[in-house]
């Protein structure tokens, strides 16, 4: 009888023996996971939306509201038809495109950088440069807020990993004063959960007084800050100097996906030879970086989105406290609202919903402080009516702040 039309083997129906747990045991530690993750109202859960959602989203990261403009989608559905559905291989062997040497090149110059490295997403981007600019030996400081994908690249690093305070350049110059190799600081340029900036030009300063690397993670910067949306280091007059590093990702203010490393050429270089990241992951798929050229273009022509972000972020912010609400001045278009509790903070992102408003929910461990908050987008394309919306419904929805 040929293998692919062999029967089944019988299953193993014998009863478990003394000599051993009984089949499936292996993971019964997941129910107590799950009991103890119920008891502090920690339980998450996916939520798939239909194509034509009717709530008003200030939950995802479309900061320019560009993911479903004409100009992108068409851009994203002409790639696939020219370069189909995926890249079919690693960048090194396959993946890489003439889009993604166009995307590449015209991210780099809008960003103000030498040269740019376009990665499957901004957790990856993270990862390699991490990871590929440090070694034993090396000495990482990080911020305590930083986001997941910087510290998980710390962690695989193998380096020496000082945790700094939150926004702290003190901290940072007496960490590096105490060593004498190779260093990096590594920060957000907007933190993701209030929505602060960090204080670039003092991080660097510190990083040139004793020799270090800077690496700032410009998600939540790009295409809100600077002029015209070309990112914190353009607006703090960092980009581009050669010794700072930027990553940023393709799937917030650009709508679409994956991230991108920017930096001088040389670093470029060594990520393509030795960024585990880039090596061997898929590259990018041909739809995802022509939605994003596409984007990264419309910016360029309309500079006005970048600042309407901003405004939007500003009146959330002062209409919510003036309501009573306590709520972190935004520094760009993330605006943290601050709950009582996790199970509070659940049962309002719920009840928002309910109202017809998608809000952001963050809670421990999601949060390095432990303190639950409401976190809202402002988006370049809100109206004003929705932002009246938007302010009413959380206003009512809001619990007693205890």
């Amino acid at each position: 009888m040929p293998q692919d039309s062999a029967p089944p083997l019988p299953r193993d129906t014998t009863a478990p023996t003394a000599a051993g747990p009984a089949p499936g045991s292996a993971f019964d530690w997941l129910d107590t996971a799950r009991a103890e993750r119920q008891r502090a109202g920690l339980v998450r859960a996916l939520r798939p939306r239909p194509a034509d959602c009717p709530l008003l989203d200030l939950a995802g990261n479309d900061y320019l509201g560009l993911s479903r403009h004409p100009e992108v989608t068409h851009a994203a559905a002409e790639a696939a038809q020219l370069w189909g559905a995926g890249a079919t291989g690693s960048r090194l062997v396959s993946g890489s495109t003439e889009l993604h040497a166009r995307l590449e090149a015209e991210l780099a110059a809008f960003c103000g950088f030498e040269a740019a490295l376009v990665l499957s997403s901004g957790y990856a981007a993270n990862l390699a440069v991490v990871t590929a600019l440090t070694a034993p030996g090396t000495l990482v400081v990080s911020d305590a807020g930083n986001h997941a994908s910087l510290i998980d690249g710390c962690r695989l690093s193998r380096a020496r990993t000082e945790v700094a305070p939150h926004a702290d350049p003190e901290a940072v110059r007496g960490a590096l004063a105490g060593h004498a190799g190779r260093a990096l600081v590594v920060t957000d340029s907007v933190f993701s959960v209030d929505g602060d900036a960090a204080p670039l030009p003092a991080l660097a300063a510190a990083c040139r007084a004793h020799g270090a690397a800077l690496l700032v993670d410009d998600a939540h910067g790009l295409g809100v800050l600077g002029d015209g949306g070309r990112g914190a280091l353009a607006a703090t007059g960092l980009a581009g100097d050669g010794d700072v590093v930027a990553t940023v990702t393709l799937s917030k203010s650009l709508g679409s996906q994956g991230g991108a490393v920017l930096g001088p050429a040389r670093v470029i270089e060594h990520l393509v030879n030795t960024a585990r990241t880039f090596i061997f992951d898929t590259g990018l798929a041909p739809a995802a970086a022509g939605g994003a050229l596409a984007a990264l273009r419309l910016i360029g022509r309309e500079p006005g989105r970048p600042a309407r972000a901003g405004e939007v972020a500003r009146e959330l912010h002062r209409r919510l406290t003036e309501a009573g609400l306590t709520a972190v001045r935004p520094d760009a278009a993330v605006v943290s609202v601050r709950a009582p509790s996790p199970e509070a903070a659940v049962r309002w992102a719920a009840d928002c919903r309910t109202a017809g408003l998608a809000v952001g929910c963050f809670r421990p461990p999601s949060v390095p402080d432990g303190i639950s908050r409401l976190r809202l987008t402002a988006r370049a394309d809100l109206t004003d009516d929705q932002l009246d919306q938007s302010v009413g419904t959380i206003v009512a929805t809001a619990p007693p702040m205890i």
